[in-house]
C-alpha cells in the first residue's frame, strides 16, 4: 500500500474490503486498531498484514443496503484513515539504553552491593547472587518491558488491558514512588553539601580544629604516633554526623529537631534540576541521560585506577572476594541474593512500564533486557573494587583489620570511610570533587526515573485533565516532593530516611511485583502474553521464560516476602536504637500503600453490574483493548 501524503485523508478500503469486526478479531476503535478484548482470553489472532504510513485507522458505518448487490450481508464499517496525535517515542534507541540503564544503577550498587557481598561469604555470595539474577530479577525485568512496549501505558491505566481488578497496583506504585522523592532526594542534598564543601585546598573533614569536633576527634592521618583506640572517631564522622546532619540536635524519632536550612536549599537545587530535566517528556530526559548515566562510569574507572595503586589496597581486595563457602548453607544469604539483584534491577516501580511505553512497537526489548540487566550486575561487582580498595587502604593506615574498618553500611560507606579515604589521598580535593559528582548524577538519574514513571501513569490514566498540561502537574508533583521531604531536612532527619528506606520500600514493592507476575502470568495468561510478544518481536518467549513467568519468579518474590515478614529489620542508625513502636509506624507506612489494592478490589466489586460471579468475570477480563500504533497497524483481511 502507498504512503499518503500529510494532508489527504483517504478511505483505505473499497466496499469489497470490508473489514468485520466480530468476536474473536481485532477490531479498530479511536483511530487504532485494537484487539477484541474477548478475544484475549483465549489468545485467538488473526493473520495480519502490516500498513506503514503516518495515520491510524477508524470505522465508519455505513449502510447495510446497497452493498453486496442486493444479497443479505452482515453490516460491517469501513475503515477510514484519519490524522490523529501519535505517542511521544524516544528521539534514539540509546536514550532509551542510557535512562534504563541510569534507573537500574544508583547509589545502591555503589554501597550496598559490596557491604552484603563481604558479609554473606565474598566471593560465594556470586553464586546465589547469579542464581537469583537468572531466575528471578531479569526474568521480572524482560516482562515488564514487553508489558509496556506493547500496551504502551503507564502504570495504572495499563491493566485495564490486562486485568482490571488489580489496577490498584498503579496507585500503589505511585504512592511508594512519592515516599521514595521524599527521603532518596534528602541523601543527594547530602552530596551536593559534600560537594559544595569540597571547592577548597584543605577539606573540612580532615581537620579536628573546627567548631564542630569534639575530644574524641583522632586524626591519625596527619600525626602517625596517634594510635585509633575504640573510643576514637575520624573527622570525617564528626563532619558527617555533627556538621551535616547535626543528630546531636536531635533526641530521635520523638524528637526531630528544627530543620536544616544549609540541607533544605540542596533539596531545593536538587529538585530545581529535576524539574528542568524532565518537565518536557523523555525528549528531554533522553538528552540529560547521555550525561548523568555516563558520567558514572568514567569517574568509578578513574577510582578504580586510583584505589589499585593505594598502600593496602590488596587487602581490600582479597577481602571482598575470598570465598566463605559455609555461607551458602545460610538461608539468610539467599534472601540477601534475591533482594539485592530486585531492587537492583528495579522492576515493580513503574519505571520499567512507563519507559517502555515510548519505545517503538517493534523495538527488540529482549535484548535490551539482557544488555541493560547485565551492565546493572556489572556495575555492582566493579563498584566493589572502588569501594574495597580503599577500605584496605584504611585498615593499612588505621593499622586494624579490614573488617573493623568495614563496619560502616549504607550512606554512611560513602560519607564517612570513603570521604575520609580521599581526604588523605594526594589531589584530594580533585578526587573529592568527582566522586560527588558521581553520587549526584547516579541519584539524579534513579529520580528522573522514579517520577517520570508517576507522571506517565497519570497523564495517561487522565489524559483529558492533564495530557496537554505536563508542565503544570510536573510542578505540581515537584512540590509536593519537596514538602514531603521536609521531615528528613531536620536535625534527626536522617532516622526518618533510614525508617522510610527500610520499611516504606522494600515489603510494598515487592507485594506488587508479585501481584503484577501473578496477574500477567496467571489471569491475563502466559499463553496471551507470549502472542502479544511474538507480534511485537517475531518470536515467542522459550520455555524457560514461561517457566520464570508462571512458577519461579513469584517464588522468588514470596520467599523474599516471607523472610522479611518473618524476621523485620533491628534498626539501629549511629548510636541510636530505634525504639519499638517505630517497627508499628514502619509496618503502617508500608501498608499505606498496598492497601490500596485491596480498595480497589472492593471498589471495582461494587460497581460492577450482576452476579458476584457475573462480577467476577468482568473485573478479570480486560475491558478495553490494546491499541496498535501508528506506523505498525496490521488488520485482519476479509
Amino acid at each position: 500500500m502507498e504512503k499518503s501524503s500529510s494532508n489527504e485523508t483517504q478511505t483505505l478500503t473499497s466496499k469489497k474490503e470490508l473489514l468485520d469486526c466480530t468476536e474473536g478479531e481485532d477490531c479498530q476503535e479511536n483511530g487504532l486498531l485494537v484487539k477484541n478484548p474477548k478475544s484475549a482470553l483465549h489468545g485467538d489472532k488473526g493473520e495480519a498484514g502490516q500498513i506503514s504510513n503516518g495515520y491510524s485507522v477508524v470505522q465508519s458505518p455505513v449502510p447495510c443496503n446497497g452493498i453486496g448487490d442486493g444479497e443479505d450481508v452482515q453490516c460491517t464499517a469501513q475503515p477510514q484513515l484519519l490524522e490523529l496525535e501519535e505517542r511521544e517515542t524516544w528521539s534514539k534507541k540509546m536514550d532509551f539504553l542510557l535512562s534504563v540503564i541510569g534507573y537500574a544503577v544508583d547509589l545502591g550498587n555503589v554501597w550496598r552491593f559490596p557491604y552484603i557481598c563481604y558479609q554473606n561469604g565474598g566471593g560465594a555470595f556470586l553464586i546465589p547472587y547469579t542464581i537469583m539474577a537468572i531466575f528471578g530479577g531479569i526474568p521480572l525485568f524482560y516482562m515488564e518491558l514487553a508489558l509496556g512496549q506493547y500496551h504502551r501505558n503507564g502504570c495504572i491505566s495499563i491493566w485495564r488491558k490486562i486485568c482490571p481488578i488489580f489496577k490498584g497496583i498503579g496507585f500503589t506504585i505511585c504512592i511508594i514512588a512519592f515516599y521514595i522523592a521524599s527521603y532518596y532526594n534528602t541523601i543527594m542534598a547530602w552530596a551536593l553539601y559534600y560537594l559544595i564543601s569540597s571547592f577548597t585546598s584543605e577539606l573540612p573533614w580532615t581537620s579536628c580544629k573546627n567548631a564542630w569536633n569534639t575530644v574524641n576527634c583522632t586524626n591519625y592521618f596527619t600525626n602517625a604516633s596517634i594510635t585509633w583506640t575504640p573510643h576514637s572517631i575520624s573527622p570525617a564522622e564528626e563532619f558527617y554526623t555533627r556538621h551535616v546532619l547535626q543528630v546531636q540536635r536531635s533526641k530521635g524519632l520523638d524528637d526531630l529537631g528544627g530543620i536544616s536550612w544549609q540541607l533544605t536549599l540542596c533539596l531545593l537545587l536538587i529538585f530545581t534540576i529535576v524539574y528542568f530535566s524532565i518537565w518536557k517528556g523523555v525528549k528531554t530526559s533522553g538528552k540529560v541521560v547521555w550525561v548523568t548515566a555516563t558520567f558514572p562510569y568514567i569517574i568509578l574507572f578513574i577510582l578504580l585506577i586510583r584505589g589499585a595503586t593505594l598502600p593496602g589496597a590488596w587487602r581490600g581486595v582479597v577481602f571482598y572476594l575470598k570465598p566463605d563457602w559455609q555461607k551458602l548453607l545460610a538461608t539468610e544469604v539467599w534472601v540477601d541474593a534475591a533482594a539485592q539483584i530486585f531492587f537492583s534491577l528495579g522492576p515493580g516501580f513503574g519505571v520499567l512500564l512507563a519507559f517502555a511505553s515510548y519505545n517503538k512497537f517493534h523495538n527488540n526489548c529482549y535484548q535490551d533486557a539482557l544488555v541493560t540487566s547485565t551492565v546493572n550486575c556489572m556495575t555492582s561487582f566493579v563498584s566493589g573494587f572502588v569501594i574495597f580498595t580503599v577500605l584496605g587502604y584504611m585498615a593499612e593506615m588505621r593499622n586494624e583489620e579490614v573488617s573493623e574498618v568495614a563496619k560502616d553500611t549504607g550512606p554512611s560507606l560513602l560519607f564517612i570511610t570513603y570521604a575520609e579515604a580521599i581526604a588523605n589521598m594526594p589531589a584530594s580535593t580533585f578526587f573529592a570533587i568527582i566522586f560527588f559528582l558521581m553520587l549526584l548524577t547516579l541519584g539524579l538519574d534513579s529520580t528522573f526515573a522514579g517520577l517520570e514513571g508517576v507522571i506517565t501513569a497519570m497523564l495517561d490514566e487522565f489524559p483529558h485533565v492533564w495530557g496537554k498540561r505536563r508542565e503544570w502537574f510536573v510542578l505540581g508533583l515537584i512540590i509536593a516532593c519537596f514538602l514531603g521531604s521536609l521531615s528528613t531536612l531536620t536535625f534527626g532527619g536522617a532516622y526518618v530516611v533510614k525508617l522510610f528506606e527500610e520499611y516504606a520500600t522494600g515489603p510494598a514493592v515487592l507485594t506488587v511485583v508479585f501481584l503484577e507476575s501473578i496477574a500477567v502470568a496467571w489471569f491475563y495468561g502466559i499463553n496471551q502474553f507470549c502472542s502479544d510478544m511474538k507480534e511485537m518481536l517475531g518470536f515467542t518467549p522459550g520455555w524457560y521464560w514461561r517457566l520464570c513467568w508462571v512458577a519461579i519468579s513469584p517464588i522468588f518474590l514470596l520467599f523474599i516476602i516471607c523472610s522479611f515478614m518473618s524476621s523485620p529489620p533491628d534498626l539501629r542508625l549511629f548510636d541510636y536504637n530505634y525504639p519499638y513502636w517505630t517497627t508499628i509506624v514502619g509496618y503502617c507506612i508500608g501498608t499505606s500503600s498496598v492497601i490500596c489494592i485491596p480498595i480497589y478490589m472492593a471498589y471495582r466489586l461494587i460497581i460492577t453490574p450482576g452476579t458476584f460471579k457475573e462480577r467476577i468475570l468482568k473485573s478479570i477480563t480486560p475491558e478495553t483493548a490494546t491499541e496498535i500504533p501508528f506506523g505498525d497497524i496490521r488488520m485482519n483481511a476479509v
